[in-house]
């Protein structure tokens, strides 16, 4: 059995230190995430300052997260036969992730996606995203073996924004309750709201056992005047969700009732990139092996707190020495 396989878009970040006044001149809006053609992205890079690689990709980012933890995961996506395709397949089977994706050959259409992020003093990040072949992402790209074996399918909200990609997870979606596993999603994005917010909405009707959204997220899903209001409106679906307010915490709603978490401490935010995938990581973990939501909140937050100490998306330091210091795992 797996805990937990993850279908997204397969991206290498590349990071630089950034400041507002770029962000405007860029024509992106802050704290947000941007997909462009290659070209744009090829702008954005050329006016971008020092540079750091690392694997990412939200989904790749939260199934990195249970890994550390000790779960059992897989993943679904493309990526090119090219330097950036290379770089992400190694770092994310080192993890012990198994992911055996059908590699595209490299040529001058075939480019593994990646997305350049902005990282502004005060640690938000604003990112440009470009495809390449993860765009391509369909219904034949599901491994079948990976989703009976899963206790838990976690999609990327991101991915609706590709039809072929939506086919393959409504595919997904179907296969994963066959066999009794449970499905969840991350709204990913504000935009991805806006522009799917019917369809999103649509999934919690008997598709989505668990949903993770931010405050601003769930606040547009449910077309709510405040965080209060969209909290009890995702109660009257049933589906268990966890939303996280960045420095408030998170609250947890479940059938026994809302459960507020506390965020964890965390001695200077310095990056914000995928904190809510790391979120998302210790949550799911928590869930997978039997934990109830206020404990699997408590690791979500312990993990969202490692990943913004520093820069990138993936956690540096040991997530399951973490939990265990502060008494949230056993050794």
């Amino acid at each position: 059995m797996l805990d937990v396989v993850a279908v997204g878009n397969a991206l290498v970040d590349v990071l630089a230190s950034s400041t507002d006044d770029q962000v405007e001149a860029l024509g992106l809006i802050k704290g947000t995430m941007a997909l462009v053609d290659r070209d744009r992205a090829a702008a954005v890079y050329e006016v971008m300052g020092d540079t750091m690689e690392a694997s990412g990709g939200s989904a790749a980012n939260t199934v990195a997260g249970v890994a550390a933890l000790g779960g059992r995961c897989a993943y679904i996506g493309r990526v090119a036969d090219d330097l950036l395709g290379q770089s992400f397949l190694h770092d994310i089977r080192a993890l012990g992730v198994a992911f055996d994706p059908p590699v595209v050959a490299e040529g001058e259409d075939a480019v593994t996606g990646h997305c350049l992020v902005l990282v502004t003093e005060d640690a938000q990040r604003t990112m440009v995203t470009h495809l390449g072949v993860a765009a391509e992402l369909g219904p034949a790209d599901l491994n079948d073996d990976h989703l009976i074996a899963a206790q838990v399918l976690y999609l990327e909200g991101y991915l609706w924004e590709q039809p072929p990609a939506k086919a393959a997870m409504r595919a997904a979606i179907d296969r994963a309750h066959e066999t009794d596993g449970s499905v969840a999603l991350s709204l990913s994005d504000p935009f991805c709201v806006q522009h799917h917010r019917e369809e999103f909405l649509e999934l919690l009707d008997g598709h989505v056992d668990l949903l993770f959204a931010n405050e601003e997220e769930i606040v547009a899903l449910v077309g709510a005047r405040d965080f209060d209001a969209a909290a009890e409106a995702v109660a009257d679906t049933g589906v268990l969700a966890a939303l996280t307010r960045g420095s408030q915490g998170c609250l947890v709603v479940a059938p026994g009732g809302l459960v507020t978490v506390p965020a964890a401490p965390v001695g200077r935010v310095v990056d914000t990139t995928g904190a809510g995938d790391l979120f998302a990581a210790g949550f799911l973990y928590g869930i997978t092996h039997g934990h109830g939501p206020e404990l699997s909140g408590r690791l979500g937050a312990l993990c969202a707190a490692e990943v913004i100490s520093h820069v990138g998306a993936r956690p540096l330091a040991d997530l399951r020495k973490l939990a265990v210091a502060a008494g949230l795992l056993e050794a």
